[in-house]
């Protein structure tokens, strides 16, 4: 469906946050405590004009500073009525969405927060004034859709602050076209990125399960109800779609309709524009939309992708990704280390490119070798108050940069890889040489740390070793590389 149709790109998902408590909640509002602590000085720092949007619960206006470094100063004012928040849950997003705006400083890409304010009346959230209308209207004067080229102008941007947002342990949750301003009127306008009323800090390994956001953006976990940053990355690639092509890669007429066309059906890249588009594009969309979150790209490797390399020189950052797949890699036994350093040999220079940007992020000892103690310091380098929130890292290990690329590997990803079956056969073919023994099925249970279960073990394991000579059979080694659990052998 085009988004030049007339019809309304933005529906809220009604079971948002906000929205279910607002309808199951009112009554609690007798009592509730609408204080926030914020200066109650507004009216003596600034000075309203005119109204610049409305939302669900207040509107936005232009102001400008009357004394102190703004003075003179146009700002932009997102007044909140206290009336609006009718229960805990509404008060608790208000104060999040300041804390959060409040932490996450330093991006040009972000807009940038000056001061919050209360009165009995409302909340004052003080910030950047921009200019240059929204992403959703740009691409509407430009006929619906951006030509490749100054598409990923505009990607680039967008993957530079929600990589920035996930390192420091925000996921955004509502990202979409709306929510990214133009500072100013002029074609090469920087991006502003908007609407964290919605965000929330989440660690590493944490899944969240409240559903917020836009229908038309939500990922398929998210509909799950257990969901990380990876979410944000499906909206990345429903922004990259519409980008391109002017048309949602989910459309269905009503609110149930399109959340099955999200969880059962695959976008089209059959239609024009995009058989003449680069298959690089088609390649980094359909890494954004797999319905597989651990399949999808992050936002520093989407930044590496063959698609934008070389249209930008934003500098690459830590990706959290990496710590989560090395602490996996460390707790491995010695012989899934020993098939993931098969499968790493088979690496393109390209895709190794992204893994020794991200080795020398850590900065390596004179040996070469790195520490979980360099990732700590590598992320607090590119630390806010945010990242105070976040998960710590716990373990250290040394690494040299061969057995880095090793732990660092999602074998999800390179699954979703057209290259996956030659990947795995050669990687496979070097596992035979230097790494591949006999093994019994007793040993191998062990070696994957697999307890007592109702999973019977011979039944599913000894297709994992080769009869002729008990070592591991393709199979064994591809389950391998995936890590097992009671419950991934039960689905075998």
């Amino acid at each position: 469906m085009g988004i030049c149709n007339g019809k309304p790109i933005e529906q809220r998902s009604r079971q948002s946050r906000r929205q279910v408590s607002a309808e199951t909640d009112e009554a609690n509002e007798v009592g509730l405590n609408k204080s926030f602590g914020f200066s109650r000085h507004f009216s003596t720092h600034y000075k309203i004009d005119g109204q610049v949007g409305r939302g669900d619960l207040g509107y936005t206006c232009s102001a400008k500073g009357k004394k102190g470094s703004l003075k003179g100063q146009e700002v932009a004012v997102k007044v909140i009525h206290k009336a609006k928040l009718t229960n805990a849950l509404m008060v608790e997003d208000v104060s999040r969405e300041v804390k959060i705006m409040r932490a996450l400083t330093g991006h040009k890409n972000l807009v940038q927060f000056y001061d919050a304010f209360e009165d009995d009346e409302n909340v004052y959230i003080v910030m950047e004034l921009c200019k240059g209308g929204n992403l959703f209207e740009k691409i509407i004067e430009r006929g619906c859709k951006y030509a490749e080229d100054d598409a990923k102008h505009v990607m680039v941007q967008i993957l530079s602050v929600v990589a920035y947002c996930h390192l420091q342990g925000v996921v955004h949750r509502d990202l979409k076209p709306e929510h990214f301003l133009f500072s100013t009127k002029d074609e090469t306008s920087p991006l502003k990125a908007v609407g964290v009323g919605f965000s929330a800090y989440v660690k590493p390994d944490e899944r969240l399960s409240d559903i917020v956001g836009s229908s038309l953006h939500v990922a398929p976990e998210v509909l799950h109800r257990a969901y990380g940053t990876e979410s944000d990355m499906w909206m990345v690639g429903v922004m990259t779609y519409v980008l391109l092509s002017g048309s949602r890669p989910f459309w269905a007429p009503t609110e149930y309709e399109l959340f099955r066309a999200v969880l059962k059906t695959e976008p089209s890249f059959e239609e024009a524009p995009w058989p003449s588009l680069s298959p690089d594009v088609v390649d980094f969309v359909k890494r954004l939309l797999h319905k597989d979150y651990r399949k999808r790209l992050t936002a520093a490797q989407a930044l590496c992708h063959p698609w934008l390399v070389g249209s930008h020189e934003m500098k690459i950052p830590c990706d959290m990704i990496i710590y989560k797949l090395v602490k996996v890699y460390i707790m491995s036994t010695s012989l899934r280390k020993s098939a993931l350093a098969a499968l790493a040999k088979t690496l393109t220079i390209q895709q190794l490119a992204y893994l020794r940007e991200q080795f020398t992020l850590l900065e390596p000892s004179k040996d070469g070798y790195i520490s979980m103690q360099n990732f700590k310091t590598a992320i607090l380098k590119s630390s806010t108050n945010a990242m105070k929130d976040s998960g710590v890292l716990d373990y250290v290990h040394m690494l040299d940069f061969e057995e880095f690329c090793a732990s660092a590997l999602s074998v999800y990803q390179m699954e979703a890889m057209e290259t996956w079956e030659e990947h795995s056969g050669r990687a496979y073919e070097l596992f035979e040489k230097d790494g591949n023994r006999p093994i019994m099925i007793e040993e191998l249970a062990s070696e994957l740390r697999l307890g007592p279960s109702s999973v019977p073990m011979h039944a599913v394991l000894q297709d994992w070793i080769r009869q002729s000579d008990g070592k591991l059979s393709f199979l064994g080694f591809v389950r391998l590389l995936h890590g097992a659990s009671s419950q991934t052998l039960q689905k075998a």
